[in-house]
């Protein structure tokens, strides 16, 4: 179990590592900062698609085609925790390394998307408190690391959730009482 852990989670954490790279490089380099956060998004729900067939090939090739719920979802889980430290990392090492301008550029991208949406004055001006917050709490390390995980991990517990659901499956009586 331990290695199809492995494996996968780093299977799973280098391509969410490199789209969330393409991704930030993409809105990074256009002047308008656009990007798709429905394509990010539903390219994180495919990359922990590998959760699944990360359980259903343990179960069926090294268990013998049984898998309890709690087996599956702390398989799964594991996995999504692998996946998103490598994520994280990547994005420490990205953002301090080559963009650590980018709430810079990002800030003001946000309050441009807020006045295209017809936005106050106030509300505006709210909103700019809002993202000088946030930036202030950007410096400190532990609050980025605490911000990136939650970006992922939850996707990745729900699909682990869902694929538990799905792929469990007990054991036949009639299997257990042959061996």
């Amino acid at each position: 179990m331990k290695k199809n852990i492995l494996i996968f989670g780093l299977i799973m954490g280098s391509i969410l590592s490199f789209n969330m790279v393409y991704m930030v490089h993409r809105c990074y380099t256009r002047e308008d900062f656009s990007g798709s956060d429905v394509v990010g998004y539903a390219a994180m729900i495919a990359i922990f698609s590998f959760i699944f067939i990360a359980i259903r090939n343990y179960r069926n090739k090294y268990n013998e085609g049984v898998i309890s719920f709690g087996a599956a979802f702390k398989m799964g889980a594991l996995i999504a925790l692998i996946a998103a430290t490598m994520y994280v990392v990547t994005w420490l090492l990205y953002y301090y390394l080559f963009v650590p301008d980018f709430l810079d550029k990002y800030i003001p991208h946000v309050l441009k998307e807020a006045t295209a949406s017809g936005a106050t004055q106030i509300e505006l001006d709210q909103k700019m408190v809002e993202m000088e917050k946030f930036k202030g709490m950007y410096k400190n390390p532990l609050f980025v690391i605490l911000v990136t995980y939650s970006e992922v991990f939850p996707v990745g517990l729900i699909v682990a959730l869902i694929s538990a659901l799905i792929l469990k499956k007990k054991a036949d009586n009639q299997t257990l009482a042959i061996n």
